[in-house]
């Protein structure tokens, strides 16, 4: 009975937001809402804070972040793991649907910056220009992912939900490829990026190996 009441105490009451997943909310949107100012202060001071071509800053903004988020929503797992730490588990949705929500964004930002919503142009660069091939590959592999997130969807398939759930690995991987072919000069960000999913993806490997040992 002492443990039940226990359990019921350090339960939050329906409605109400646990500190952790505040903090989570916080971590995720801190990128958004920064965009919002900034974009706010360009409008009143033009080239203040976006640079002399405030959409294509947007536009590269909202990817850099979309990739981060990415990287950490498969972060957390294995670090739930190595950490023995189970309750990071519930970050993982909420970072995951941030991480689509950004790159969401910036294929919106793209199509309206950059590409004027001039869909012949848009067509051409989906076929000539493959750096934008892999990242929009990359973002319709995200699409089931974010529309099947719930548990709800869960329930509904099952195995089937984890092994769909996989594609992030891919869509991350495509991502990256998208970002490395971007990439003029400057390789750093890009090699560190590549450097953490190539580390994540180990530590999957070797945990499937023990675990099936």
């Amino acid at each position: 009975m002492g443990s039940a009441t226990s359990e019921a105490a350090l339960r939050p009451r329906a409605g109400s937001l646990p500190a952790p997943k505040l903090v989570a909310w916080l971590i995720c949107a801190g990128p958004m809402v920064w965009l919002g100012y900034a974009v706010a202060v360009e409008i009143r001071a033009p080239g203040s804070l976006l640079g002399a071509d405030p959409g294509e800053a947007v536009v590269l903004y909202l990817g850099e972040w979309g990739i981060r988020m990415l990287l950490l929503a498969l972060a957390i797992t294995p670090l739930r793991r190595r950490l023995a730490w189970p309750a990071l588990a519930r970050w993982r949705r909420l970072t995951g649907l941030f991480a689509f929500s950004y790159l969401a964004l910036h294929l919106l930002a793209y199509l309206w910056f950059l590409a004027g919503f001039d869909w012949r142009a848009i067509v051409e660069d989906l076929t000539e220009r493959a750096y934008i091939t892999v990242g929009a590959a990359g973002l319709l592999a995200l699409l089931p992912l974010a529309l099947t997130s719930t548990r709800g969807w869960q329930r509904r398939l099952g195995r089937r939900w984890r092994k769909l759930h996989r594609l992030v690995f891919a869509a991350a991987g495509l991502g990256l490829l998208h970002l490395l072919w971007l990439t003029k000069d400057g390789y750093g960000e890009v090699l560190a990026y590549g450097a953490v999913y190539l580390l994540l993806m180990g530590e999957r490997l070797d945990h499937w190996r023990r675990t099936h040992a």
